[in-house]
């Protein structure tokens, strides 16, 4: 990506410990795109999860990304917001036993992933969208997020 490539708004709307730092995120989004973006990354509480998955997903509950597009389809610039909700991600990360560093990167690249148009809707969207996240989660030495 050429420099001024990533417009980036990280919040921080959740105090729960062990959120990474704003540079953390910024790396892991920046290896991820595949075109230049202006974004927001919001990290938020479950009620605020909650909420937005109701009001945008009909899904009544706190989820671990949401990703919210608001480019056209072959825009050269991504344009949209990531929702990240802290404790849902926080217990995953546990119940999983990954460290809660590795979980965030995977869901914050996971998010710009659907930025860009990549979905796991299908078995074979699915297997092309986790290869290119297991491929971009190792060059950071994380391992492999679906073992």
């Amino acid at each position: 990506m050429p420099s001024g490539s990533l417009e980036l708004d990280i919040q921080i709307a959740s105090r729960l410990r062990g959120i990474p730092p704003a540079a953390s995120f910024k790396k892991w989004i920046y290896a991820a795109l595949e075109r230049p973006a202006t974004l927001t990354l919001r990290v938020v509480n479950a009620a605020e999860g909650r909420s937005l998955n109701s009001a945008f997903r009909g899904k009544d509950y706190a989820t671990n990304v949401l990703t919210f597009v608001y480019h056209e389809k072959r825009s050269p610039r991504l344009l949209g917001d990531i929702v990240l909700c802290a404790p849902i991600v926080a217990a995953e990360a546990k119940v999983q036993g990954k460290t809660l560093a590795d979980h965030y990167a995977h869901l914050a690249i996971h998010g710009v992933l659907h930025l860009a148009g990549h979905d796991h809707e299908t078995a074979r969207e699915a297997q092309r969208m986790e290869a290119l996240e297991r491929k971009l989660l190792a060059g950071f030495g994380i391992a492999d997020p679906y073992q």
